[in-house]
């Protein structure tokens, strides 16, 4: 149990087992259990690469405070069974003080658990599931699960009732049993850990969600109304949220029948006047990159999710990592400036993709925005996100006059051009991928290639972007600067927490709009700065390498990087680093 202040501790349990075992069912109710029981909470899930089967592992974090990341070590393993568990050995640390709950009916304890000195204790799962009609040994290891934390039964039975009401009764009396015998045997494990719940939030208060579905509510709340996409691991859970919810305010999805039929649905459903949106992954996006393109060049917004996994090519499927970064930035053929954007927590998914709509729609261009698989498929439960109103619309224009024309791509002093819809009298005009002048008309002429590429890049780089551009955090006059992004943010807060407790002050920057670059923006975040750590999960060092291209930096960064999937990068990681570069300073 990780002690964090005078009031708050969490707890980290891990649950592993084959495909089919029922591991992510324990997770998934264990978080809502402790949910209701006034814990905050936060659970990863981590697969084998398999398309079925295949290992699995559920990894939760509670506490008695808002929890956005893993924390060095887990507490408490559970093995449902062992098949193919060593693969998660390396997401999965384990010390002395860890516990290991096994079933003696599931073989022996990998060794590369065992050796970490962690004391094992058994649960005869199978066993007690035998004892129950359509007993489960998942619900066995969920009862034993809850107890040992101090969820009471009654909590977890009103859960059960209605998570599984789709499942009839007969089933839901068989997990209450179930659960029943592993919450009887769980004082005799003599674990010892208990968490003294604070009291539950106020009915709406919390919020238990997932980084796709805040993700896929952002971009409703900001307007979108149209979504085409093909499914791909680990963005195919934010259109199952969207394909229900886009009906209910007037909108639809469509499953196209690969990347490119959908990112050129969604542009033909924006030229239509429709805020518009994709989601996919890394290689989607490389699929996408002429389309988006054609976006920039036609002024067409529309919206790209990129909830990135490990790569090159098909790469690891099932795995994060932050490693789409070159190709969001400078994958597009030619000069086309265009918007990258990036949230960094789970609760930042909804603000971020909203914000994401708002730009589009306001700059007429497309963009992509980075999550990935650690953050879009985790569950957190988290204080209800604040209502933030974008009241931006795209520029609209309702009447041309016949004796003046209409020029779509007039040079304006912002560089927005006002958009005549489909059957706007006098609107009509060409809106392709090839060069134009400022009536659409396609043109090779140098000059209106020059012109054109000014006005692009322009209404981008002049735009009012405000505070939104980057979350900025910690001792703003220390000479000390962390940058970081995305779903690293919150390991990085929590390290650079512990290295203040420790007399260390540092400043955590961690950009939101990747591009464009705001030069005067970071100047101002880094004045004074001595030392500067970019943190990053990438092999390559990508972020170090983009801020070095796109920023003055006060100094020759340093970085500490990592590629996916294991060893991750833990708040542990990060206090041990800042330590010795303290120490190195001094």
């Amino acid at each position: 149990m990780t002690e964090t202040d005078a009031t708050g501790s969490s707890f980290s349990i891990a649950v592993v087992g084959s495909g089919g075992a029922g591991v992510m069912t324990i997770g998934n109710l264990l978080l809502d259990a402790a949910a209701q029981a006034g814990f905050y909470a936060l659970m990863t899930r981590s697969f084998g690469p398999q398309i079925r089967g295949g290992e699995a592992g559920a990894l939760l974090r509670l506490a008695t405070y808002p929890v956005d990341t893993v924390d060095d070590a887990y507490d408490l393993l559970l093995g449902v069974d062992w098949k193919n568990a060593e693969r998660f050995a390396g997401e999965i640390p384990l010390t002395a003080a860890s516990v290991i709950i096994a079933d003696p009916a599931a073989g022996e304890v990998p060794p590369e658990f065992s050796g970490a000195g962690a004391r094992v204790v058994e649960l005869p799962m199978q066993q007690l599931a035998k004892e129950v009609s359509g007993g489960r040994p998942n619900m066995v290891a969920l009862g034993a699960l809850a107890a040992l934390i101090g969820i009471a039964q009654e909590t977890l039975a009103e859960v059960l009732d209605r998570k599984l009401v789709k499942k009839g009764r007969e089933m839901i009396q068989a997990s209450l049993d179930s659960a029943a015998r592993g919450a009887a045997l769980a004082e005799d494990l003599h674990v010892g850990f208990s968490l003294a719940a604070p009291a539950p939030g106020e009915p709406g208060s919390r919020w238990s969600i997932t980084g796709n579905q805040a993700a896929a509510l952002g971009a409703i709340r900001g307007g979108v109304r149209f979504a085409a996409a093909y499914p791909i691991t680990p963005a195919t859970d934010v259109l199952e949220w969207l394909a229900p919810a886009l009906p209910k305010v007037g909108g639809a999805l469509v499953q196209a029948e690969d990347e490119l039929a959908s990112i050129n649905m969604a542009l033909g459903a924006s030229y239509g006047g429709r805020p518009s949106f994709t989601a996919t992954s890394g290689p989607g996006v490389s699929l996408m990159s002429e389309a988006i393109g054609l976006g920039v060049a036609s002024e067409t917004p529309v919206v790209v999710l990129d909830v990135m996994r490990g790569g090159p090519s098909t790469g690891i499927p099932t795995k994060s990592e932050q490693t789409d970064l070159n190709i969001a930035l400078y994958g597009l053929h030619g000069d086309a400036p265009h918007l990258v954007l990036a949230p960094n927590s789970i609760p930042d998914c909804l603000f971020t993709l909203q914000w994401a709509v708002f730009l589009a729609e306001m700059l007429q261009t497309p963009a992509i925005v980075l999550s990935d698989q650690a953050m879009g498929q985790a569950r957190a439960v988290i204080e209800r996100p604040s209502d933030v109103a974008f009241l931006g619309r795209r520029a609209v224009v309702q009447e041309i006059d016949p004796e003046v024309g209409y020029q779509r791509y007039a040079l304006t002093a912002s560089g927005v051009s006002p958009v005549a819809l489909p059957g706007t009298p006098g609107g009509q005009h060409t809106a392709d991928g090839l060069e134009h002048n400022e009536a659409g008309t396609p043109s090779a002429r140098a000059p209106d290639h020059l012109a054109q590429l000014d006005k692009r890049l322009r209404k981008l780089v002049q735009f009012d972007y405000g505070a939104h551009w980057a979350q900025i955090e910690g001792d703003t006059d220390s000479p000390f600067a962390v940058l970081t992004w995305g779903s690293t943010m919150p390991t990085v807060r929590d390290g650079i927490a512990r290295a203040r407790a420790d007399g260390m002050p540092v400043r955590l920057i961690s950009p939101r709009l990747l591009y464009p670059a705001r030069p005067d923006a970071m100047a101002a975040a880094l004045e004074g700065v001595e030392r500067i750590l970019v943190i990053e999960h990438s092999h390559s060092g990508q972020f170090t390498r983009y801020l070095r291209a796109e920023y003055d930096l006060p100094c020759r960064p340093e970085t500490f990087n990592r590629p996916g999937p294991a060893p991750k990068i833990r708040p542990a990681d990060v206090h041990e680093r800042l330590m010795t570069w303290r120490n190195s300073h001094a």
